[in-house]
């Protein structure tokens, strides 16, 4: 009996022109260390240091959308992150992050719907995380995670959905008006407030993420605001956790000193004036403000010289983390007990999703329609792409064994669509977390089966 193909070709981006980003030579879309990718469920972002191109890869999603950020020459600013933003089935955008710190958002006609400085450093991540209330979870949690080298930006999702009615309205403008509007226009909003938080104890971080809601310190009054535990990994310190609060307040003296310096600075500053005034003053730029950091209290730290920590993942509840770092070794943590619960050696270069499959055989087969299982058939697992092996790895969480090992061409790269605001769960149908693979060389994009028989 044939054994069954453990992935499934869904797609293609061979028809988009993709000379700008490096597209034409071998190994072109894991080559570039400055090459990013995005995925959504009909589209696909890839971005190099100045320009985005965003093409379909299904059936019927063929079109083009070439989009060119405006980046401050002087400070050499590039494109260092982007995401997806997808709000419920038909609005979606772009979200890019650049070397600057700056936040911006696009449509998928390519204008330019958002724009906001996060903090002076460059954007190394964006999150985009959601879970629903269920039996693990109280309540439900949307999020837009913005790492930085050191510092962690957090947006809650009722803020960030606010864009999706910008980015309706630059559709219905999209197609009733003439183009003789530029691409990449830009509209003027508000800023949207979000929080921010400095993680720098122990040494700028490559990678972190927020992890979800936890609870306050010992002995410490109760409160209606919220404390979220976040992890990061960096060059000083493998593994780091931090308590963030959301109270701004550092101290009592440093509330008085808040209040009496600026007081005292502005008085002497008055009284400097009325002395020496002088009728040939120029005016001064307003610097740019950027708001002051909660705080951050630190919980444990992982220390391993020299081994330093690369990048992380998220489960999508949150509980868990796979690490990957510089000695090719891959951790699972438990984010709650904070305890480094597995260990995969020989991984060098590798990437990590979390996805979700059928295992259970009978619960695959006694059910007459595929699409009829619900959350419970599902198990969590983890794909470990090695790309010097040449193979992904399927790993049964949290201690189960290796379900499958699937060869991986050359030039090929993990791939994972946000998640989406808004999404119900209380629909029968249940919407698997999925991982797909795009072979740049071929323009092929797979998924990787849900189902072992």
């Amino acid at each position: 009996m044939a054994r069954r193909a453990s992935t499934t070709a869904i797609g293609s981006i061979v028809d988009a022109d993709l000379s700008e980003v490096g597209a034409g030579k071998e190994g072109w879309l894991v080559s570039n260390p400055n090459l990013l990718t995005a995925l959504d469920t009909h589209y696909v972002a890839i971005a190099n240091k100045s320009i985005v191109i965003v093409t379909g890869w299904s059936s019927g999603e063929s079109d083009r959308v070439r989009i060119l950020p405006e980046l401050s020459p002087i400070e050499a600013e590039y494109i260092s992150a982007i995401e997806w933003l997808v709000f419920g089935d038909d609005v979606r955008g772009l979200a890019i992050g650049t070397s600057s710190g700056y936040l911006m958002v696009y449509s998928l006609e390519g204008r330019l719907i958002h724009r906001q400085r996060i903090y002076f450093a460059r954007i190394i991540k964006l999150r985009v995380r959601g879970t629903k209330r269920d039996l693990q979870h109280d309540t439900s949690s949307e999020e837009v995670c913005v790492v930085l080298p050191g510092v962690i930006a957090r947006f809650d999702g009722s803020d960030i959905q606010l864009l999706q009615w910008s980015i309706r309205e630059n559709q219905s403008q999209f197609w009733d008006q003439n183009q003789s509007e530029p691409v990449g226009t830009h509209n003027s909003h508000a800023k949207i407030p979000y929080q921010l938080w400095n993680v720098n104890k122990y040494g700028a971080c490559a990678d972190a993420a927020i992890t979800g809601v936890m609870p306050p310190p010992l002995m410490e009054v109760q409160s209606s605001q919220r404390y979220y535990c976040a992890v990061t990994v960096g060059e000083d310190a493998v593994i780091s956790a931090f308590r963030l609060s959301e109270d701004k307040s550092r101290s009592l003296v440093g509330a008085i000193l808040s209040k009496v310096v600026p007081a005292t600075f502005s008085t002497i500053a008055s009284v400097t004036k009325l002395l020496w005034r002088s009728d040939s003053q120029t005016p001064k730029a307003k610097e740019e403000k950027i708001q002051s950091f909660a705080r951050a209290s630190p919980l444990t730290c992982l220390k391993d010289h020299p081994r330093k920590g690369e990048k992380l993942t998220l489960s999508p509840s949150g509980t868990l983390a796979a690490i990957t770092d510089s000695l090719g070794r891959i951790l699972l943590l438990d984010t709650q007990a904070r305890v480094v619960v597995r260990l995969w050696k020989g991984y060098r270069d590798a990437s990590c999703l979390f996805m979700e499959m059928l295992v259970n055989k009978d619960t695959a087969s006694s059910s007459s329609n595929y699409y009829g299982a619900v959350k419970s058939d599902y198990c969590l697992c983890l794909a470990i792409h090695a790309p010097r092996k040449g193979i992904i790895e399927v790993w049964q969480m949290r201690t189960g064994p290796r379900l499958v090992s699937v060869p991986c061409s050359k030039g090929s790269k993990m791939l994972q669509p946000t998640y989406r605001f808004g999404t119900s769960t209380e629909s029968s149908l249940y919407s698997p977390l999925e991982v797909f693979i795009l072979n740049g060389d071929s323009g092929q994009l797979f998924v990787l089966n849900k189902t072992l028989r």
